[in-house]
């Protein structure tokens, strides 16, 4: 039997991926969108290498590692029926990593978060059915919170129906958690909500740009329209990916909700630019919490320009409404359950900086080895 594990070759799922092969016993049913059999395989590498070199990812797929060429938003994932039969009847859990990021379009989050849930939910129900489903977890986000300001937010005080949602990506998301509760009411389930992922504390490497873009963009300026004084919940993604593998296996965990985030000890913006100021030897900004809407134009019509400084721009654009909430999430849950708290973000925020900068964010992925006389790659 096998944990289902959707999202694998995404950025979270990749560390939940390496984290369950590396620390725990379990075998992985990935589903992964590919033309064939040896596509699939190579865009799983290029997601785990990250973690793992070839042999090691070579002997995991081998040995415990089942790849199922699928889509999330085609009715049974676009398998054919025996492989959808065998998916049913090897799978014990279900681990739903997959999601559109993608805050701008709604057709996008609509297709991929509550279409491709829902047929993630179908699987789970299918696989109850027949034999017992052990535990459905559900990666989802702090953003189903909707529009705060200058709060600390608990689990369970988090989804208000009647609160405005900033963009399509949370709004569908909160459905998603509501689709899980509702349809699968006899199976025990783990909600996952982390605020903003940035970052491994354990190595500079990384291969999502996207945020760290927008980090960048804001490292490089002068001055800020922030308050220096508030703060901005950012959390590593091994501290994320840590707690979902442990607490997907865990027997019983003590809650079925959890924030994964840096909670009341998320650092202030002021801390932040100190500490990257210091490491390269130059003045922090200056904070005028008054340019924000002027700030915010120049971020609109920056936006539009097609180079780098423009895409940075087109990031900030989306990400500016999460940096100005001054809210963090309650992490009192994840920290008591695992014993263990995040690493603050200026303690990894340098060598991350650097290492986008110089590789022109790109991660230099290593290709397939080339197979040997007489022998296969491995």
């Amino acid at each position: 039997m096998a944990i289902f594990l959707t999202g694998s070759t995404g950025y979270i799922g990749a560390h939940v991926a390496a984290n369950l092969l590396d620390g725990h016993s379990t075998s992985l049913n990935l589903l992964i969108r590919a033309r064939d059999a040896h596509e699939a395989e190579v865009r799983l590498w290029h997601a785990i290498q990250l973690h793992m070199d070839f042999p090691r990812f070579y002997e995991h797929l081998q040995t415990r590692i089942r790849i199922f060429r699928g889509d999330l938003t085609t009715p049974k994932f676009g398998l054919d029926n025996d492989d959808y039969d065998r998916l049913i009847h090897t799978t014990d859990s279900v681990l739903h990593c997959a999601a559109s990021l993608n805050r701008k379009s709604e057709k996008s989050c609509l297709n991929v978060n509550l279409r491709g849930t829902l047929e993630v939910l179908q699987l789970a129900r299918k696989s109850h059915y027949y034999h017992g489903l052990r535990r459905f977890s559900n990666v989802s986000t702090v953003a189903v919170a909707g529009k705060r300001q200058n709060e600390v937010v608990t689990e369970d005080k988090s989804i208000e129906w009647d609160r405005s949602d900033y963009d399509p990506y949370a709004r569908t998301k909160k459905f998603c958690e509501h689709m899980v509760r509702e349809l699968l009411s006899d199976v025990p389930i783990t909600i996952f909500r982390p605020s903003i992922v940035l970052g491994d504390s354990r190595y500079a490497q990384t291969t999502q740009f996207d945020m760290v873009r927008a980090f960048v963009f804001l490292a490089g300026l002068k001055v800020l329209p922030f308050r220096p004084t508030d703060k901005i919940d950012i959390v590593n993604v091994d501290f994320v990916a840590d707690a979902i593998a442990t607490l997907h296996q865990k027997d019983q965990p003590g809650f079925d909700t959890y924030h994964l985030s840096s909670g009341t000890a998320s650092q202030t913006f002021r801390e932040l630019t100190n500490t990257l100021a210091a490491a390269q030897q130059k003045r922090g900004p200056i904070f005028l919490r008054g340019l924000e809407k002027p700030f915010t134009s120049v971020v609109n019509t920056l936006s539009n320009r097609k180079s780098s400084v423009g895409h940075g721009a087109a990031l900030m654009k989306v990400f500016l409404p999460y940096l100005v909430w001054n809210t963090v999430f309650d992490n009192t849950r994840v920290t008591t359950e695992l014993g263990r708290k995040p690493v603050p973000f200026s303690q990894y925020s340098f060598p991350l900086l650097k290492f986008s900068r110089d590789t022109n964010f790109t991660y230099p992925y290593q290709d397939w080895p080339a197979a040997k006389a007489g022998g296969s790659a491995a």
